[in-house]
């Protein structure tokens, strides 16, 4: 049985390996304070915006082209009541070649309707993956060379 979780796909031209690439640079996609290595294997790296969010994510998996796993290991949903709700789920990027193209399908798990950020959640990450990641896949420019 497939766990739950909140999930969205895009398919762009450009290889698996370069939507990879991509992934793997988040402060490229992501705004906000990113520290510590994003791309390693087994590494840790945090992530906080304002006093809005702060998690803390560690690369559980890395298999070059195909897939990335994240495991939140921490987090602060400042607005929220439940401010922890993120801890224990795993943020998954997988990417395949689809007629010529990439899809790449993207899972926050355990991101689920029950949980009081969902909508919330949910929408940050259409934003991130349907806007921000896809503009870098596509152009190859970070999201703040796009707005400077």
């Amino acid at each position: 049985m497939e766990k739950q979780g909140f999930t969205t796909t895009l398919t762009v031209d450009q290889s698996p390996e370069e939507v990879f690439a991509a992934i793997n640079n988040v402060r490229g996609w992501w705004s906000g304070e990113i520290e510590g290595h994003t791309d390693k294997l087994g590494s840790e790296f945090s992530y906080r915006y304002r006093d809005i969010h702060r998690s803390r994510q560690k690369v559980t998996e890395l298999i070059s082209a195909k897939r990335i796993v994240w495991h939140v290991t921490d987090a602060d949903l400042g607005s929220f009541k439940n401010v922890r709700e993120w801890i224990g789920t795993d943020i998954v990027f997988e990417m395949a070649r689809v007629g010529g193209k990439t899809e790449l399908r993207f899972t926050h798990v355990g991101l689920v309707p029950a949980f009081e950020c969902y909508g919330d959640c949910s929408g940050a990450w259409g934003a991130l993956v349907g806007t921000n990641l896809r503009n870098l896949i596509t152009t190859g420019k970070n999201q703040s060379d796009l707005f400077a």
